[in-house]
């Protein structure tokens, strides 16, 4: 199956309405530094609660992790369920080093781990 991806240079600033982010990294990583407003569903518990991001208010989700490679994963996932979803390139790795913002949990300054 191809997986539809996008670079980050593809995606808006601000990223639209109606666009769900999905980050399926571990809880460690997602505490660091994650996208504003992203939802966080750790890759291996994303079977169980992938009905959780299929609400009228997201028409696509895109599915980020540290560099590409589980979001591509989680997003074949979501697709074979008839979820409109799409892979972030490079991951938070690239969305960071093109000056995107992250936000972290606590009063440390956001990284990606």
């Amino acid at each position: 199956m191809q997986i539809p991806t996008t670079s980050v240079g593809g995606l808006p600033d601000p990223l639209p309405e109606g666009l769900l982010v999905l980050d399926v990294r571990e809880d460690d990583e997602w505490r660091l530094g994650h996208v504003d407003g992203s939802v966080h569903v750790p890759l291996m518990q994303l079977g169980e609660r992938y009905a959780e991001l299929t609400g009228p208010a997201a028409e696509q989700v895109l599915v980020v992790c540290r560099s590409g490679n589980r979001s591509a994963y989680a997003a074949g996932f979501l697709i074979s369920q008839g979820v409109d979803a799409v892979n972030l390139d490079g991951g938070l790795l690239a969305w960071q080093g093109a000056g995107r913002p992250l936000v972290a949990d606590g009063d440390r300054p956001p990284t990606v781990l």
